[in-house]
């Protein structure tokens, strides 16, 4: 079962847009400029680190950013059973749920980042992560501290971030240190985010929030306030309000990910924070950064199984999946069949065919699949090819209980050679 990822403000990276200029996925970057009404290209190819940092900036370009990666990875044809966004990164989950239009969510964004802008404008705070420290005991810091000082993320075992006034801070830390905190690491932010000192910016994104329109998740996306499932898009409105004064549950949210089945997590935007934390909270799932084009290959490598990872067992062998490979998903829940005539084929004379398109799927051995084919069905739904290939090997087996998102049958496509 593959689950989707979202990175928050903090991934941000100078120049992290270069990679993708050439592919046809940087167009979301454009078509986001258009709803912001301001030139985002820039702020992803151009801006330095200083302006990057900036709340409202940083919030904008990591979104956006994480979009252009998402639309890579469904032009491959692979698509999430769940997703999950670290704070920021909540916003892009529910845009790739369907839960939000890209203008609703781009909106969103930009509200938020300026309201937080504000807030810590006029009450600045900072951050600091605790390594080596228990979540109750990182509590129990902030408590003893007697001052504005509070847990913000819950974000792996023995990682726990706080936010706070730098006062707070200080004191805070000392304390942790002595219940058993190894280090402490300060966070480069000017504001307390996800904390009482964050009330200001709440009151503001409430009022957008209340002017876009949420739809019913066509993927279930786990909430940072509680770590649950929300299907009912009208919680989601005093969700993303909370989720601004309250601590980003996110070890609790992979452990949810990981109990309704995840196996792969694929963290889509730059950096690859969120992949460390799979690895220290649920070793026995992998987990995928996909930040550049070229992870795109090994994001197909670890979902047909072939990739070398010995995490949890021996490691897989098998045909390296290259870009111009595709693997076809189902598009519902329940027991799969592959089409009679097809299955009839052996998958090797598939691969290694090279005759013209012929008027469908399974006319004969040799024949290739057209963009619309059936290929199979997944209970009364079909499964149809969105591309054009050969097949070469299912990736399911008649009768196997699937989810939605999980990869059915491997092709490769038209014309190529590889």
């Amino acid at each position: 079962m593959l689950a989707f990822t979202f990175p928050g403000q903090g991934s941000q990276r100078s120049g992290m847009g270069h990679a993708w200029v050439e592919h046809p996925s940087w167009e979301v970057a454009a078509e986001a400029s258009e709803i912001a009404g301001r030139d985002l290209t820039a702020l992803l190819l151009d801006a330095p680190m200083e302006e990057l940092t900036r709340t409202a900036n940083a919030q904008l370009a990591t979104f956006v950013m994480s979009l252009v990666v998402l639309d890579a990875v469904e032009r491959l044809g692979l698509f999430p059973a769940a997703c999950a966004g670290h704070s920021l990164g909540e916003y892009t989950a529910l845009v790739a749920s369907g839960s939000l239009s890209l203008s609703d969510g781009t909106k969103l964004v930009i509200a938020r980042g300026d309201a937080m802008q504000a807030a810590a404008d006029s009450q600045p705070g900072t951050m600091a992560a605790l390594i080596g420290i228990a979540d109750e005991d990182a509590d129990a810091a902030c408590q003893r501290a007697e001052d504005d000082v509070w847990v913000a993320n819950y974000n792996a075992p023995g990682q726990v971030v706080i936010a706070g006034t730098e006062a707070g801070i200080r004191t805070a830390t000392d304390r942790a240190k002595e219940l058993g905190a190894k280090k402490v690491l300060p966070i480069p932010v000017s504001g307390a985010f996800h904390t009482q000192l964050m009330l200001p910016a709440r009151v503001r994104l409430r009022e957008a929030l209340d002017s876009v329109e949420f739809h019913s998740p066509e993927v279930p996306v786990i909430a940072n306030v509680d770590a649950r499932v929300h299907t009912d898009p009208a919680d989601w409105p005093g969700l993303l309000s909370a989720q601004l004064c309250s601590p980003v549950r996110w070890r609790q949210s992979l452990e949810t990910l990981s109990g309704r089945g995840a196996t792969v997590l694929a963290e889509l935007g730059p950096g690859g924070v969120l992949t460390g934390m799979v690895r220290r909270t649920i070793p026995d799932v992998r987990g995928v950064a996909v930040a550049v084009p070229s992870d795109l290959d090994k994001l197909m490598d670890t979902v047909a199984g072939t990739d070398e990872w010995t995490a949890s067992g021996p490691s897989h062998q098998g045909e390296h999946l290259y870009t111009s490979e595709r693997v076809i998903v189902s598009p519902t829940p329940g027991v799969f069949e592959p089409d009679v005539q097809l299955a009839a084929l052996e998958s090797t004379a598939l691969a290694e065919a090279t005759a013209a398109p012929g008027s469908g799927a399974g006319t004969e051995p040799g024949s290739l699949l057209a963009v619309g084919d059936r290929v199979g069905t997944v209970g009364v739904t079909d499964v149809r090819t969105p591309f054009a290939g050969i097949l070469v090997r299912w990736l399911a087996v008649r009768g196997e209980r699937v989810v939605e998102g999980q990869p059915v049958a491997w092709i490769r496509t038209k014309g190529s050679t590889s």
